[in-house]
């Protein structure tokens, strides 16, 4: 039972007040805003801080207040004008604080739930601060997490990790050296000295759809679903060992390794010898922007020719395009749009997002990856009516698992065939560890017929 039991208001001070265009990361997302309803979740975030070692209420809300007080990006409103979408940082305020008490659960698991909740509806984002937050005490009044929920504008998953990080350090008093780069300061960037690099992504974005399908299923069409489209998911510590083996083998990564066998599946299934899929990318290259806390994801363009030989050949060519994909994601989000919908351009409604903030899975089980395979299993994970992507493949955060969740569009793929694809992604990598699998001989594994 989660329980009410008062609220508190943290006060934020802050050295900036100013408004400024929107960065091409928060352009991105209010783009695609503009096709849900008011009120939507649909970019909102929870999230739930554990508050480590017996810390006060005070000690809690300091330590949130201090968080507030460092990042502009959580004092930041952003709204349309007759100039355009802008962000405006607020100088000061207070961020009124729920505390609730859970008496029959531990504080983290009644914090997923409250978090969840406070998600649950959309934000107003030119009134509302980008963060909810209650703090969860235990049947003590000992707080014991901070669920939250923030909207996609004013973080994302690396974002997080830098929060995080900071958080574990304010509870305990250590001081922080100041954050020297926000959002503010990238949106200046963006307008000035980076234009350039938008312009060299703009290029590669122009070749790569030269070189990519017209549409990734062709004139493949079928009675959908209702919902029309859904997502499945899977749970393979097989192909987590799988990947990591190959991965070292053949001197890619593990993301690489996923995505070419993601590649030459479709390619069996679509009879397309090039492969497009657009990439989510975190876009931290620069140092400035890895200790930034904003929104920096842009889509980047993944084109694969695939090549004759064996899985090992796709897998590297698939790591020279994906590395291509990731340096070339930096953009003028309009720019790119205006691109796209030039005459002639091809469908770009396929995705590959790979969420994982570890190489590999630090705490798989150890066993030959055939070994495993007794333990994967595959599940229903949504259904909606609507959706932007035809095809959006995407990791989980799990690190004893590869999660893998695939959503599709049941005119183009069944809830059956996308079940089928990712067992076939294992097979294929699974099979691979033992032999080399020729592209030529992929359905002699009788892995696929379930996707056609």
């Amino acid at each position: 039972m989660i329980t009410e039991v008062g609220g508190e208001s943290v006060e934020f001070t802050g050295e900036r007040v100013a408004g400024a265009p929107l960065t091409w990361g928060q352009q991105s997302i209010w783009h695609s805003t503009r096709w849900l309803e008011d009120g939507d979740p649909y970019f909102n975030l929870p999230w739930v801080l554990p508050v480590h070692g017996r810390r006060d209420l005070k000690t809690v809300l300091s330590a949130l207040g201090a968080l507030l007080d460092r990042h502009e990006s959580l004092r930041t409103t952003w709204e349309d004008t007759p100039r355009g979408p802008v962000q405006q940082v607020t100088g000061h305020g207070e961020l009124r604080v729920e505390v609730v008490e859970a008496a029959e659960v531990k504080p983290r698991q009644a914090a997923a739930t409250v978090a969840a909740e406070l998600a649950a509806t959309g934000f107003d984002y030119a009134r509302e601060l980008p963060l909810r937050c209650s703090v969860v005490c235990d049947s003590a009044g000992r707080p014991g997490a901070l669920a939250l929920a923030l909207t996609h504008f004013a973080v994302d998953g690396w974002a997080l990790d830098l929060l995080a990080a900071e958080w574990r350090a304010l509870l305990t008093g250590r001081p922080l050296p100041a954050p020297l780069w926000h959002p503010l300061d990238q949106a200046a960037f963006e307008q000035g000295e980076g234009a350039a690099r938008g312009a060299r992504s703009l290029r590669y974005w122009r070749e790569a759809m030269d070189r990519a399908p017209a549409t990734l299923f062709g004139e493949r069409k079928q009675e959908p679903e209702r919902p029309r489209f859904v997502k499945v998911g899977m749970e393979s510590a097989a192909l987590a060992a799988a990947a990591e083996i190959l991965a070292a083998r053949w001197a890619v990564s593990t993301t690489s390794v996923l995505v070419a066998a993601t590649a030459v599946l479709l390619g069996e299934m679509t009879g397309q010898r090039d492969i497009a899929l657009q990439f989510i990318v975190g876009n931290r290259h620069d140092p400035r922007m890895r200790a930034m806390v904003g929104t920096a994801v842009q889509d980047g363009l993944f084109v694969l020719a695939i090549p004759d030989g064996h899985v090992a050949d796709a897998a590297r060519a698939a790591h020279a395009s994906a590395m291509a994909a990731y340096r070339h994601a930096h953009y003028d989000p309009a720019e790119q749009r205006a691109l796209r919908d030039e005459p002639g351009r091809p469908d770009l409604s396929a995705y590959f997002n790979d969420v994982r903030s570890f190489p590999g899975w630090p705490n798989r089980p150890r066993g030959h990856p055939a070994e495993l395979t007794g333990r994967t299993r595959t599940f229903d994970a949504g259904a909606w009516d609507e959706v932007d992507a035809s095809f959006f493949l995407s990791t989980g955060p799990a690190t004893d698992t590869c999660q893998l969740y695939l959503l599709t569009d049941t005119a183009r793929l069944s809830r059956a065939a996308a079940e089928a694809m990712l067992r076939a992604i294992e097979t294929l990598l699974v099979t691979s560890v033992t032999r080399d699998v020729p592209l030529a001989g992929i359905g002699e594994l009788g892995i696929y017929e379930e996707t056609r």
